[in-house]
C-alpha cells in the first residue's frame, strides 16, 4: 500500500515487550514506566495484525523489544508469522543476552534473519554501556546463531560521536571473521529529528524518503513514523482500517518523538 507521498509500505515492525534485561545509556530511561502485562498484546493478537497487514501488501515482519527474548515462548510468536503464506521474512532484533538459548528454537520456528547489538568489544565499554551487561553472553549467543546457519545475521552497531574508526574497524573485521555484516547506525535522539542528519556513511536510519515501514507497538498502538507522536490504537473488529489509517498519516520526513522511550518502540 502507498502511503501520502508514494512510498510502499510493506514492512512491519513488532516491539513484543517494553522489558529488557539491560539498561543501555541510549535507549532506556532511567525510570522505564513498562505497560501493565494484562495491556501488552497476546501472540493471537500479533498474528490477526499481521494476517490483515499482508492484504494490503506486507511481505515483512520484524520482532523487537525492549528485548523480544525476555517474552516467554517467543519462537511460538515465530513459529505462528512464518506460516503466513504472504510473509516472506520474519527477522528479529535482539541484545543477543539469551541468544545461546534461543538460537536453535528460534530457527527450528522458521526465523530468517537476526541482528544482533552489539557496539562495542571491550569488555569494560560494554558493561558500562549497558549497564553491568556480560559481554560473554552475547559473544556465546552469537556463536549459536552462526552454528544455526541463520540466512543473514548482522551486527548492529551504534556510533556514538566518540566512537574511533579503529573500533568500528575491529567490529567490521568480527563481523566478516564470523560471516555476519556489519550495519552501522547512526547515534540519534528521539526528541529532535535532526540529530539524524549525519555527515558520514552509516546504514541506518535510512533516509526518510525510503521509508517502507510501520511499527506495532506492545501495548497495540500503531506508529506511522519513529520521530512521530501519532499513534492509532488498533481496532480488532477492523485491523485492516486501523492499518490503513496509520499509513495515511506517514508524515513525508518525521520531527520529534516525545511520547515514547527507543525501548518501547523497538529502534
Amino acid at each position: 500500500m502507498l502511503d501520502p507521498f508514494n512510498r510502499e509500505i510493506n514492512y512491519l515492525r513488532i516491539s513484543v515487550t517494553d522489558r529488557c534485561n539491560l539498561r543501555c545509556h541510549y535507549c532506556a530511561p532511567h525510570s522505564p514506566n513498562f505497560a501493565k502485562r494484562s495491556h501488552i498484546l497476546s501472540f493471537e493478537q500479533i498474528e490477526r495484525v499481521v494476517r490483515a497487514a499482508t492484504k494490503i501488501g506486507f511481505r515483512k515482519v520484524r520482532l523487537t523489544g525492549g528485548e523480544p527474548l525476555v517474552r516467554s515462548n517467543i519462537e511460538e510468536l515465530v513459529g505462528l508469522l512464518t506460516k503466513i503464506p504472504q510473509i516472506e521474512t520474519v527477522a528479529m532484533t535482539t541484545n543477543g543476552i539469551l541468544l545461546a538459548e534461543k538460537a536453535p528454537l528460534l530457527k527450528k520456528n522458521g526465523l530468517h534473519n537476526l541482528n544482533i547489538s552489539l557496539d562495542t568489544l571491550s569488555v569494560e565499554t560494554f558493561g558500562k554501556t549497558t549497564g553491568n551487561g556480560d559481554l560473554s553472553q552475547v559473544l556465546r549467543g552469537i556463536d549459536a546463531a552462526i552454528k544455526q546457519e541463520y540466512a543473514k545475521i548482522k551486527i548492529n552497531m551504534i556510533i556514538f560521536p566518540q566512537t574511533t574508526a579503529e573500533e568500528i574497524l575491529c567490529m567490521e573485521r568480527f563481523a566478516n571473521s564470523h560471516g555476519m555484516e556489519l550495519q552501522r547506525i547512526k547515534n540519534f535522539l528521539l526528541a529532535d529529528h535532526s540529530s539524524y542528519e549525519q555527515s558520514h556513511r552509516f546504514e541506518r536510519p535510512s533516509p526518510c524518503h525510503q521509508c517502507n515501514r510501520i511499527r506495532l507497538l506492545s501495548d497495540g498502538k500503531l506508529k506511522p513514523c519513529l520521530f512521530s507522536n501519532e499513534e492509532v490504537s488498533v481496532d480488532f473488529n477492523d485491523i485492516e482500517t486501523s492499518l490503513k489509517r496509520v499509513i495515511g498519516m506517514k508524515p513525508d520526513s518525521g520531527s520529534s518523538c516525545t511520547n515514547r522511550s527507543m525501548m518501547s518502540i523497538g529502534g
